[in-house]
């Protein structure tokens, strides 16, 4: 099948197979920020938005994608980057490894929840799996960097 979608800002029209899922599309596509965890929807290491939304890469289909909006992370640069010097200068970086996905998560996050608490936030990033981690000093970075932090 055919399908037409912008990726970052960049037009593309692809066959691919019905059965294709967008996280393989992306790749193919050198989105190679969109990782490959669990694909069952329970890691959120494929993270991306779709028409500004988060979704699963691994378990939505490329040709649900057609007509829509994609951003990896290559497409939020500087928030993402941001983001990440943000964790850094709390001690609250990780391996890297599901960092993607949770920046991701956490950049939709503040575009789209005004002044969340905690329990707000813990839901929201509950299928953002990282293996190195207890969670409390992202958790902690998280909550300061979308109640505006330093900046």
């Amino acid at each position: 099948m055919r399908i037409k979608l912008t990726v970052n800002g960049r037009q593309f029209d692809r066959h691919v197979p019905a059965d294709m899922m967008l996280l393989d599309f992306l790749r193919e596509q050198g989105f190679v920020s969109v990782k490959r965890g669990c694909e069952t929807s329970n890691c959120g290491l494929c993270t991306v938005w779709v028409d500004e939304h988060p979704v699963l890469s691994c378990t939505y289909p490329a040709a649900r994608a057609e007509g829509k909006r994609v951003t990896t992370i290559e497409g939020v640069t500087p928030e993402a980057e941001e983001f990440g010097r943000f964790l850094a200068a709390r001690g609250a970086e990780q391996c890297g490894f599901c960092s993607p996905g949770l920046v991701m998560t956490v950049l939709a996050m503040r575009r789209e929840l005004r002044n969340p608490d905690e329990q707000q936030v813990r839901a929201y990033l509950a299928g953002n799996l990282c293996r190195c981690s207890g969670y409390t000093s992202q958790l902690a970075a998280v909550m300061s960097f979308l109640k505006g932090g330093d900046r």
